[in-house]
């Protein structure tokens, strides 16, 4: 296959078609149903599928079948199916439901405007990722305008991604006989290290989230009581050190850890010869601030299997300006708490829960809502086929061999394929690279990556197909 035309129709369907129809995309807030829990009244959710829906059903690919699917009291998901070559069946796997607006935004950039300045697209969800079933099926129109041959190929785009995707499982079950037993998943909503190459995903952390609350009075009292009252700020910074060391960050019960496998520390150590301090460069450092280890090696395994907490959310804490020399009766953390790619999400919550709520300082009284876990993932081996069609591509749009490396994210979706299919290959990658800020301020899409990857995404699916026939 030339990379010649298939790079130039990629390049001419995002100039031409997706970024005006992504721009749209990303004017729309449709934020994820944990974040918009009013989603059927406001509709946003429906705008965007049906924004996609539309663009997808123009696509001039033979014998195409589009689809919105609504199961009873779900989010809605878009299928689309494209006959191929061969029975064989590879899944593309996306999602159009957003975090949400975060503050921080730079002057003249807004979640919910898209802005064009060079190579980036600005906006909430172009790259995390409302991309992902426009480069699918543009991959696919570029196999059919140079009548080459790939295999059956099923595009699933999902709504509640960025909740944890509690809908999916009930979808893939409904929708067993249409998305068979795949031999590839093509995921696009991960991550690069860079803008250079091809990036694939080999591990995802797993995640427990969940509200620890504190409660040690039934009203506020003035501040001249403490010393007889306990702070329930003091109390839940008590029941945090139970899990975390303060000084050093590192998460203390061995529950939470997990061994790395000698292939993950080989890929560590490749990844960290290519990035070096790239790794710690792409984070909004406040000047002074250094990252939390000097080894880039150390950088990526504690990014990608250490455990890791983060608190995301506070309430019971008045504005600085707001409060006074009051004793509050209650504090409330959102805890964010990473696992290893291994580590089992639901024994987790349980330990993390005990942890938490047995046996409080003071007899405050202690509450861990947990949502529900994320479970992670670890690519089984990749096969032979595989990492040639990867290094292939890699080389053949951006000049540069393919890269692997672990990511510090979730995707649920993919820890749920792994288990009901273990047999399948995963080519998990993305445009999220360095500065692009999925779920923070500034979130843009690196334009060139964009197309490079459609582009590789069309020349896997093609080595996919020659591989399985043998030739």
């Amino acid at each position: 296959m030339s990379g010649d035309p298939t790079l130039a129709h990629a390049e001419g369907a995002w100039e031409a078609t997706i970024l005006p129809t992504l721009e749209e995309y990303i004017r729309i807030p449709a934020k994820s149903p944990m974040f918009d829990p009013e989603w059927r009244a406001h509709g946003h959710l429906d705008r965007a599928v049906a924004l996609i829906e539309t663009w997808c059903r123009k696509r001039p690919i033979d014998d195409l079948r589009v689809e919105v699917l609504r199961l009873p009291n779900r989010t809605p998901v878009i299928l689309m199916e494209a006959p191929g070559h061969s029975e064989d069946t590879v899944l593309l796997y996306g999602h159009c439901d957003k975090q949400p607006e975060m503050t921080g935004w730079a002057d003249g950039l807004d979640p919910w405007t898209p802005v064009r300045r060079g190579d980036r697209l600005y906006g909430r969800g172009g790259a995390d990722d409302g991309y992902a079933a426009f480069a699918a099926l543009t991959a696919l129109e570029a196999l059919q305008q140079q009548n080459l041959s790939r295999a059956r190929c099923v595009v699933l785009i999902e709504a509640c991604e960025e909740s944890g995707s509690p809908d999916l499982p009930f979808y893939v079950d409904a929708l067993a006989d249409r998305l068979r037993t795949p031999e590839l998943v093509v995921c696009l909503d991960s991550s690069c290290g860079n803008y250079e190459q091809l990036w694939a995903s080999t591990s995802l952390r797993g995640i427990v989230n969940g509200v620890l609350t504190v409660e040690v009075l039934t009203e506020g009292v003035h501040s001249g009581a403490s010393g007889i009252a306990a702070s329930s700020f003091r109390v839940a910074r008590a029941l945090l050190s139970r899990l975390e060391d303060e000084r050093t960050g590192r998460i203390l019960p061995a529950d939470f850890h997990a061994d790395i496998p000698a292939e993950r520390l080989e890929q560590a150590r490749a990844v960290a010869g290519v990035l070096g301090d790239d790794i710690a460069g792409k984070i909004p450092f406040v000047d002074g601030m250094r990252p939390a280890h000097d080894d880039p090696v150390e950088l990526l395994l504690a990014s990608t299997w250490r455990p890791a907490l983060a608190v995301t959310g506070a309430a019971g804490l008045p504005a600085p300006g707001d409060a006074g020399n009051v004793l509050r009766p209650r504090t409330s953390l959102k805890l964010s708490l990473r696992l290893p790619p291994t580590t089992d999400a639901a024994a987790a919550a349980r330990r993390l829960k005990d942890l938490l709520e047995t046996d409080p300082p003071y007899g405050a009284r202690v509450t861990f809502d947990v949502e529900t876990p994320g479970g992670g993932w670890n690519a089984p081996a990749t096969r032979r086929w595989l990492a040639a069609a990867a290094d292939h591509a890699s080389r053949a749009f951006f000049g540069k061999p393919a890269m692997y490396m672990g990511v510090g994210g979730s995707i649920p979706f993919m820890s749920m394929l792994g288990e009901k299919f273990p047999r399948a290959q995963f080519l998990i990658t993305g445009v999220l690279g360095p500065g692009s800020n999925a779920h923070g301020p500034n979130e843009f899409l690196h334009v060139p990556t964009a197309v490079r990857l459609t582009a590789c995404v069309a020349r896997v699916l093609a080595d996919q197909y020659r591989a399985q026939r043998g030739a």
